[in-house]
């Protein structure tokens, strides 16, 4: 049976490839998503999307994939900044999460410093731009290995 990978998206994220070119590159992430899924193929995982500009929204998707999924990929965008409700809900579930980054937050404004995800994430990824998610991939294809 195929293991099972989310990649969540949170606000804004639905504007890559548009919004500043300059910070998050000229692609979008659906573009990047199906080359994703591609290069994965032969690899017995099923990657998975879901994007809100909804901090509710996330925590809900959260909630539902959060005892069953294999590993969760979370770029929460601005909510990582400011949502508790975020952090407490990676908390609550049993599917570790990675944190990713496109951009290399700590080289940005200072309250993109802060984090009230990562005491809760297994780890996190930033700076890398799209690519940050390939790397979490190949983390969870490597735990994966491990346990069974």
């Amino acid at each position: 049976m195929k293991k099972q990978l989310w990649i969540i998206n949170g606000a804004n994220l639905n504007l890559l490839g548009k919004r500043e070119p300059s910070i998050y590159g000229n692609q979008s992430f659906e573009g990047y998503f199906e080359k994703l899924k591609s290069d994965f193929l032969d690899k017995n995982i099923e990657l998975n999307y879901f994007q809100s500009n909804h901090e509710g929204e996330i925590i809900d998707k959260l909630h539902q994939i959060g005892f069953s999924a294999d590993g969760i990929i979370l770029n929460a965008g601005a909510f990582t900044h400011t949502s508790v409700a975020i952090g407490d809900a990676i908390a609550s579930i049993s599917t570790p999460v990675i944190e990713v980054h496109i951009s290399n937050t700590f080289a940005r404004e200072e309250f993109r410093h802060k984090s009230y995800l990562s005491k809760n994430c297994i780890g996190i990824i930033v700076g890398f731009g799209m690519e940050s998610y390939r790397l979490a991939i190949n983390y969870f294809l490597t735990q994966l290995e491990i346990t069974n």
